[in-house]
């Protein structure tokens, strides 16, 4: 089994995840159980999906794993155009945190590709 924790893209999967938490805690109390729920969610799913994808036995297993991962990072990216839109996250925030999922966006799509081929 691989150790999750080595791959650079978990680290930066966990770190978005835990930054979206601290951005979301200033979200209105109305959007507890909606779009905070949400892009917290995906966030999650990011490194989650890396981690139980790392567990299984072989590159396709884990390649499907790091697809699901892909496909939350570009929820989640959506999910903050959103919430900048909607006034919940300021441009500094948005900026840093669109920098940050967009690298994570490069790095899966590289490491599925290397897995793949």
């Amino acid at each position: 089994m691989r150790s999750y924790k080595d791959f650079e893209v978990w680290q930066k999967g966990h770190l978005f995840t835990l930054k979206i938490y601290k951005v979301t805690k200033a979200f209105p109390k109305d959007e507890i159980y909606g779009l905070r729920s949400q892009i917290r969610r995906a966030a999650a799913s990011i490194p989650a999906n890396i981690v139980e994808g790392s567990a299984r036995v072989g590159d396709k297993q884990f390649a499907r794993f790091l697809e699901i991962a892909f496909a939350s990072a570009n929820e989640a990216k959506y999910l903050l155009s959103l919430s900048h839109e909607l006034n919940y996250i300021d441009d500094t925030d948005l900026f840093k945190l669109e920098q940050m999922i967009n690298e994570i966006i490069k790095m899966l799509r590289s490491f599925i590709n290397r897995l793949r081929h």
